[in-house]
């Protein structure tokens, strides 16, 4: 089809036709200038700088992107949805605005190095043998919509403001009365009777007529009726098909080791703490404290009546240190031993070096396989796009799926599944990792009709054509019958339990206890050892925990289990302890707590001190152009 495309063009009248097009786009592109208006194309002004209409439309698009990869092709916002969405995206944008101002007023910086390493050990373009994957990588960029230009820009302007507000969230701090009155509220305990009640205890209803069956059959009809089959062709092609086809020299090989070594390689990793303070002074009399074998807590509260704060790093490389002028001087010591106070924008900082973990390398011979592989499918990403290219111009052609599998060489499964996948016979139909998204293709596809060839998120490319479908439909009674008999003897099993289960909770609330009740009506009870709101595990149904911490003492609930109900009351309240270890962690989260109220509170500070302008109808220029 693209050959005859091509050939089409050669025609004078084709010719005339662009020509025109041409003409006519590039006078709709420079409106403002053909009319002379010079119209302010941004949508908000932040600290004086603007945020231009591209960008937040960029911004958007790739904020439906993901929405659309994350609900499926069903995923069709309304114009409400959309507005909402632009409306979040300017705010985003402007914040993220305020605080790049804030990080470059201040001389915060991201080195080349730090940007690397970042890269280079982000989970989400690691592989399965968890190092950095060009493929997942630039799978991540063509999902985004991003260049890798772009990608570095955005990431450096994060890596600065993650720094910035960073420095807000060490100051976090909970009071320990606070700590003390949420611990309580947490280790608070209770006692419970319990009595179980499982269906299989009612008596055995009297059997079924006829006309009883039918009517359970009919009045639910999901519970036997066979799910809806298409039958489909599917043609497949990944990254993994093409690297199959690849053969790489070993000089290509040892070039690429040496372009890659540092992926490679694990980088020396030290076991940091550091105190920040104002004064210069205050950092000399931490240093020495630490040197003295001083242990945090105590540097903490010493860093904090000298109006710093205290941090444990944990274990990092060189570029996890939140300011470049950090790295030497941490990674100069040796462990155990408490560096001189470094000054930053942010004060004095003194670093306590715990432990060393030293660096590894691995050499070629080592890594020679696994770097044929990584290789092998980075290649592919660039070679799939023309082979996904020939598959795409021969459906446009209307070849059937089967001659392009064939002609093209390319994976072809033919079956028949329903919604979960599995053939009539119940096996599950193997389609790989990105099962989901094909599954919902093949749902959502027309009958009779060949779909475009798509990509998934994993980068494999796929195209549906569905043959046939054959409905849900009720299958007879008589086909299904000891399925009906069983699923109606079990309604009126439950139906009998949840009488007596309500009688017991009855008999409570006119002052019996539950355990009384219980064994008066033929039940055994029995007591639970204390348990908390949190409770995991254990020998009930960890439902109960929040329904009986809303309940007085003698109180009693019930809740419906797969097997049958459980019957619950308060026999005892232990208030909780504010004492004991549990205080310092519960301190920690707290202050983690407190850290994420004080960053909103900062950019909210940074937004007004920045003159926020949005100019007015903002998000219907953004949302406007969208389907």
């Amino acid at each position: 089809m693209l050959t005859a495309i091509r050939n089409s063009l050669n025609h004078w009248i084709a010719k005339g036709l662009f020509l025109l097009l041409i003409v006519a786009f590039a006078v709709w592109g420079i409106e403002d200038f053909v009319r002379g208006g010079g119209a302010d194309r941004s949508v908000a002004t932040v600290a004086g700088e603007k945020v231009s209409l591209a960008e937040a439309t960029d911004a958007y698009q790739r904020e439906i992107s993901q929405l659309r990869r994350s609900f499926g092709g069903q995923f069709e916002p309304t114009e409400e949805v959309r507005r909402a969405i632009a409306e979040a995206t300017v705010a985003r944008l402007v914040a993220l605005r305020a605080i790049s101002a804030e990080a470059a007023q201040r001389g915060v910086v991201v080195t080349d190095d730090a940007l690397r390493a970042t890269i280079l050990s982000a989970p989400g373009f690691q592989g399965p043998d968890g190092r950095f994957s060009r493929l997942q990588f630039d799978s991540f960029l063509r999902n985004n919509g991003l260049t890798e230009g772009r990608f570095l820009d955005l990431l450096r302007s994060d890596l600065a403001r993650q720094q910035l507000v960073g420095s807000v969230r060490a100051g976090a701090a909970a009071p320990q009365t606070l700590a003390r009155a949420v611990q309580a509220f947490h280790a608070e305990q209770r006692v419970a009777d319990l009595v179980e009640l499982p269906l299989m205890a009612a008596p055995a209803p009297p059997e079924p007529t006829e006309a009883q069956l039918a009517r359970f059959h009919e009045n639910n009809a999901d519970l036997f009726s066979a799910p809806e089959f298409r039958q489909f062709d599917l043609v497949l092609l990944s990254p993994e098909d093409v690297a199959r086809e690849i053969r790489l020299s070993d000089r290509e090989l040892r070039e690429a080791f040496e372009e890659r070594r540092a992926e490679f390689a694990t980088p020396e990793r030290r076991r940091i703490a550091q105190a920040v303070v104002p004064d210069r002074e205050a950092a000399r009399a931490i240093a020495e404290a630490w040197r003295a074998g001083a242990d945090f807590a105590a540097i903490a509260a010493q860093a904090q009546a000298a109006g710093g704060s205290a941090i444990e790093l944990g274990l990092i490389d060189r570029s996890g240190l939140p300011l470049p002028e950090l790295a030497d001087p941490a990674f100069a010591a040796s462990a155990g031993a408490v560096t001189d106070p470094v000054q930053s924008p942010f004060g004095w900082h003194v670093l306590h070096v715990a432990a060393i973990e030293p660096g590894r390398e691995q050499g070629f011979e080592a890594v020679k396989d696994e770097l044929a592989r990584i290789v092998a499918l980075e290649r592919a990403a660039d070679l799939i796009y023309a082979r996904a290219n020939r598959i795409e111009d021969s459906i446009a052609e209307g070849i059937p799926l089967t001659e392009v599998a064939r002609r093209h060489e390319f994976r072809l499964i033919q079956a028949t599944m329903d919604a979960e996948g599995r053939d009539p016979d119940g096996n599950r139909i193997e389609l790989g990792p990105e099962a989901g998204e094909i599954i919902s293709a093949v749902f959502e596809s027309r009958i009779g009709e060949t779909t475009r060839l798509s990509e998934t998120r994993g980068g494999v490319f796929y195209a549906v054509h569905v043959g046939s479908v054959t409905p849900p439909a009720l299958r007879p009674l008589a086909e299904v019958e000891r399925e009906v008999r069983a699923a109606w003897e079990r309604a009126e099993r439950r139906r009998a339990i949840e009488e007596q289960a309500a009688a017991l909770i009855a008999e409570t609330r006119v002052g019996r206890p539950l355990d009384e009740v219980a064994r008066a009506a033929g039940w055994s009870p029995r007591r639970t050892e204390p348990f908390t709101r949190d409770v995991r595990g254990g020998t009930f149904p960890p439902q109960l925990a929040a329904a009986l911490f809303a309940l007085k003492r003698g109180e009693a609930t019930m809740i419906e289990t797969g097997s049958g109900f459980v019957v619950a009351a308060v026999a005892e309240i232990i208030p909780g302890a504010a004492e004991g270890p549990a205080i310092a962690a519960r301190q920690q989260e707290l202050a983690e707590a407190l850290a994420g109220d004080l960053e909103a509170q900062f950019v909210q500070a940074l937004r007004d001190r920045a003159d926020v302008r949005i100019v007015p109808g903002a998000t219907r220029l953004i949302a406007g152009d969208s389907p």
